[in-house]
């Protein structure tokens, strides 16, 4: 695996010193109240793992499956919700955590669901914000790096499923995905 890869953008400890720092800015940002980090799957994984043990806070935890991605390495721009929520957010500070912004249709769409279903607010955490890739407006509260547009993987970002147990975020060599065109 580590053949395919171009470049590393982020490394292992670069990642552990991004969660440690967002951690301890969720940790103040939140202090007095009792969130729900609401991870995307699958890619959130590895992030919100590590994430969630720099966070001095009782907080729930809750899981998504959305996607934009089905297959290749372009958003559909199509959000469909695989698994949703088993806990209600009503009246709730939700902390949406997530591997990467790239579009930003996912995550629009997710908080305005999530606002529409009485959240009491919504903000999101995320490893790697890409605004280059943007089609809709959206800031991030929470970014751990911006990242150029390059279709990255590892770190539970996936190229058709593979790659997220990479301990780095890298850039995929064009000549991997270009096989499947």
């Amino acid at each position: 695996m580590h053949n395919d890869i171009a470049d590393i953008l982020v490394s292992e400890k670069e990642i552990q010193e991004i969660c440690v720092k967002l951690g301890k800015q969720i940790t103040a940002d939140y202090k007095d109240k009792q969130p729900i980090f609401v991870g995307l799957l699958k890619g959130c994984v590895p992030f919100m793992s590590d994430l969630a043990r720099q966070v001095d806070l009782k907080f729930d935890m809750a899981y998504m499956s959305v996607s934009s991605y089905h297959g290749g390495i372009a958003s559909s721009g199509d959000v469909k919700i695989k698994m949703d929520l088993d806990i209600s957010v009503k009246d709730r500070d939700v902390l949406i955590v997530e591997d990467i912004v790239d579009t930003a249709n996912t995550i629009v769409t997710i908080i305005d669901l999530l606002k529409h279903r009485g959240a009491k607010s919504v903000k999101m955490a995320t490893l790697l914000d890409k605004p280059a890739g943007r089609l809709r407006e959206y800031q991030p509260e929470y970014v751990g790096r911006v990242i150029p547009k390059e279709f990255v993987v590892g770190y539970g970002l996936d190229y058709d499923e593979y790659y997220r147990n990479l301990p780095y975020v890298g850039i995929l060599k064009p000549e991997v995905y270009a096989k499947k065109s």
